[in-house]
């Protein structure tokens, strides 16, 4: 297979992004959207450019489904959505690529989960994360025993409030799964791929303090976390932390991951791109930190705004559908990522820290 057809459900601005990033993949050609959002569908075609023209246009992602238009589709709907979005989809045997959070429910989530198991076709949940150049070394180099043995890991993400979206729809935890399910399964996936675990104890403090206060969409204020700490305990023995705050788009950097092992620290920020190396040397000794930063092909940074990685993830799902390499993030990772999300937005309600077997793991 040369030429993949793709269809896109979904053409929020996640969709847009996705819809720049296969622009410059070689091979992919845009074949088919799905959207019940007219100028939803027009931020698409102006993104596709001359290409437009020969884009089909659907209400729902069944009729692109029966269309037989494409050999893979990307799911970028909203949240909620995405159950019955993927339904048609899987009885249409297409390899898919869903957007985070895999589902705003943990029911849902084991659906799709089993759904994706049971289809020969490959399922890939999109955590770009993982592909960001620097976050990539920095994980490698984790894995590979810079730090020595990992014991302590830590993100924390300062960042601008969520955006407005169609309909407001995220504004609202019943939409979303709640901010630490929506937002930050990013994080919990990356958890669960540095510390190479299972979160068995989840502990969050969160609330909304600063954001969204004043709004009201149908007499109703808005209810999802601007800030949280949430504390994850896993059965290797390493704990990991996530630092969230949502009103601090004037931070340097979005994004800093430190891990902590028992010879060594290892830092990386984002967007500078810096990997920060500080070797243990002993009570009053000069210090010997190694800073380098990692570059990122420009052509990936300019094809949407999370620092390359979305490019970097269509090369690799990519490569997954034309039977060339392997899913590398699985239905399954979705379903452990919505887990942790659930059982810090339960532990930021009932303010207790929450096991994860009460969720079933």
């Amino acid at each position: 297979m040369d030429v993949v057809r793709y269809g896109l459900v979904g053409t929020g601005m996640m969709g847009v992004e996705h819809l720049q990033n296969l622009a410059v993949t070689p091979g992919a050609v845009v074949t088919a959207l799905a959207d019940p959002v007219e100028t939803s569908l027009a931020r698409a075609r102006r993104a596709l450019g001359g290409r437009a023209e020969a884009v089909q246009s659907f209400p729902d992602g069944a009729a692109l489904a029966r269309s037989g238009l494409v050999d893979a589709v990307i799911v970028a709907s909203p949240n909620h959505t995405h159950r019955q979005v993927l339904e048609p989809l899987f009885e249409a045997g297409l390899p898919i690529l869903c957007e985070k959070p895999l589902a705003t429910t943990l029911e849902d989530a084991r659906w799709i989960a089993e759904r994706a198991g049971a289809s020969g076709a490959p399922f890939w949940t999109a955590m770009e994360y993982r592909y960001m150049p620097p976050v990539a070394e920095f994980i490698g180099e984790v894995h590979a025993g810079r730090v020595g043995a990992l014991k302590m890991l830590s993100i924390r993400e300062h960042r601008f409030p969520f955006l407005p979206k169609v309909g407001d729809w995220n504004r609202f935890s019943r939409n979303t799964g709640g901010t630490m399910v929506e937002k930050c399964c990013h994080f919990f996936d990356l958890m669960r791929l540095i510390v190479r675990s299972e979160a068995v104890r989840v502990y969050c403090s969160g609330a909304m303090d600063v954001n969204h206060l004043d709004e009201r969409y149908g007499g109703e204020r808005p209810d999802i976390i601007d800030n949280s700490y949430t504390v994850v305990d896993f059965a290797n023995g390493v704990r990991a932390m996530l630092d969230l705050c949502m009103f601090a788009d004037g931070a340097e950097n979005q994004e800093e991951v430190t891990a902590v092992g028992d010879n060594a620290r290892l830092d990386v920020l984002i967007p500078e791109g810096a990997i920060v190396y500080s070797p243990r040397v002993g009570f009053r000794n000069p210090k010997q930190v190694e800073r380098r930063e990692v570059g990122v092909d420009e052509t990936a940074l300019n094809a949407g705004s999370h620092h390359g990685s979305t490019f970097y993830e269509h090369q690799r799902f990519f490569a997954a559908v034309r039977g060339d390499g392997p899913v590398e993030v699985t239905a399954e990772d979705g379903l452990k990522a919505v887990a942790i999300g659930a059982a810090a937005e339960i532990s930021a309600r009932e303010k207790r820290a929450v096991e994860m077997s009460e969720l079933g793991f």
